[in-house]
């Protein structure tokens, strides 16, 4: 459990929840939220927990073994996004290392912190830092799944113990109590508003790892008689609680220290809230860069433990395909250090490749809902899901749950494709811009016509059978 929530706590809980929630109601955001959690993350946690569990498959295999080899194409596109995230996300991890030394030697708030982020970014160090992070994360890795654990025993709890220490202090300073009415006081109103339930359905979808393929990837190697329901519910509300000491931490400490620019502050985008703003918010306080330091090393272990299991699962459909370990993870290393390159040396394909595969989750989301409609959602909770010795005895809900997770996921592309169609539909269908259909487009049917034509191989490569059954008749309860 430490390592899913690993796997689940990354840097989106902690720059990215702050400022959602604060641009989309405050309290009334965190009602769509917990909804949202129930109705997306939680049904489809379960799902990754099932398949990983019954299948002992990594996404291409599962998928194969669940619904038929021709339906591997999916499985394949759930491993290429998370895959294809890992790429840019070791340069995030890298970010957060260069800027937690930086607080230790005083090089910042000793500079601007804006002058030292674009003096950074973009640059032959933040190169450097991407090939640390992947290092760190193919290390881990290497000493395989009882390393993972092992790494997770000692960077989950210290991460978790740094936030609460970061949230106290925030909450402890004069004027606190601003950020946190700003947070908790749900305008009703507000709940009329779509764009607060999209925003809401968007933060699930992202900070909790449901639908990434990496849960079920952790859950290959579950026990057999481990209790999956109690563990879904157990790896969503822990995520969330990462993710609302992580806005108090944030809120509290911009309204205290600079209400007067405080919603300029969570509206600044993520890379200009964490390595822009933070850094001015702790030169302001007592004592400011030993919790600058803490700031950046809780988001170097969130980064981590993240990207350790990116390598995992990108690592297990290679070895699938019946490479040997210790070669499958030199060879994600090495991929995963040549096509961060371009992110590293760039913000604006780092800003590109950030957008098209995080809409693509969106895809996967929806890929597994379908699998699970294809399986048969009943016969999937009754075979799959409640098993012998669970706690938790999912009802009914969570069938429509599931077919509910279809149409959201379609809600949700279509959303954030309208967001960026720009000046008009010629421009939006520009493939060659930074953020638009076009390039969300093009992207997505190259990796999906691959994989479509591909199937078949990647089904005989995968160990999958002709005729691919999972799980023995069911017993109604």
């Amino acid at each position: 459990m430490l390592a899913m929530l690993g796997m689940a706590v990354g840097t989106g809980n902690i720059w990215r929840f702050p400022r959602i929630v604060a641009s989309n109601g405050g309290g009334s955001f965190l009602i769509a939220w917990v909804v949202f959690l129930l109705l997306w993350s939680v049904p489809l946690i379960l799902v990754e927990f099932a398949m990983g569990k019954a299948t002992r498959s990594g996404t291409v295999g599962a998928f194969g073994r669940l619904i038929g080899r021709k339906f591997a194409w999916m499985g394949a596109w759930v491993g290429w996004c998370s895959t294809a995230i890992m790429f840019y996300y070791s340069v995030v991890m890298g970010w957060c290392i260069r800027h937690f030394v930086a607080s230790l030697t005083g090089e910042i708030p000793g500079a601007t912190p804006e002058a030292f982020w674009q003096g950074f970014n973009s640059s032959s160090g933040a190169m450097l830092t991407h090939a640390v992070a992947m290092t760190l994360g193919v290390i881990v890795v290497a000493r395989g799944v009882r390393g993972i654990e092992r790494v997770a025993r000692v960077l989950i709890p210290s991460l978790v113990a740094l936030v609460i220490v970061l949230a106290v202090r925030a909450v402890t300073l004069p004027g606190a109590v601003r950020g946190l009415n700003f947070m908790f006081t749900p305008d009703w109103a507000q709940l009329g508003n779509y764009r607060v339930w999209l925003e809401a359905l968007t933060q699930n979808a992202w900070d909790t790892g449901a639908g990434w393929g990496l849960i079920l990837t952790y859950a290959v190697y579950m026990r057999r008689n481990e209790d999956t329901t109690l563990n879904a519910f157990t790896l969503g509300f822990g995520n969330n609680s990462m993710s609302l000491l992580a806005g108090i931490m944030v809120l509290c400490t911009a309204f205290a220290l600079r209400p007067d620019v405080a919603n300029e502050i969570v509206g600044a985008g993520n890379e200009g809230l964490t390595f822009i703003w933070v850094p001015q918010l702790f030169a302001m306080m007592p004592g400011g860069r030993f919790f600058m330091a803490l700031f950046f090393l809780a988001l170097v272990f969130a980064a981590w433990t993240s990207l350790i299991s990116m390598i995992e699962l990108a690592t297990r459909v290679v070895v699938d395909a019946g490479v040997p370990r210790g070669r499958a993870i030199r060879w994600v290393g090495l991929v995963g250090f040549l096509a961060g390159v371009p992110s590293a040396l760039s913000i604006g394909f780092f800003g590109n490749q950030d957008f098209v595969w995080g809409v693509g989750l969106m895809l996967s989301g929806f890929f597994f809902a379908f699998a699970v409609l294809k399986f048969g959602v009943r016969r999937f909770r009754l075979e799959l899901v409640n098993q012998p010795g669970a706690d938790i005895r999912i009802g009914r809900w969570w069938e429509w749950a599931i077919a509910l997770c279809l149409a959201e996921a379609v809600v949700l592309i279509v959303w954030w494709f309208l967001q960026v169609r720009g000046e008009g539909w010629r421009s939006a269908f520009n493939p060659l811009s930074t953020y638009s259909i076009g390039t969300v487009l093009i992207q997505w049917l190259i990796v999906l016509a691959a994989f479509w034509l591909l199937s078949g191989w990647l089904s005989g490569r995968s160990g999958v059978p002709e005729r691919a059954e999972v799980g023995e008749p069911a017993t109604p309860t």
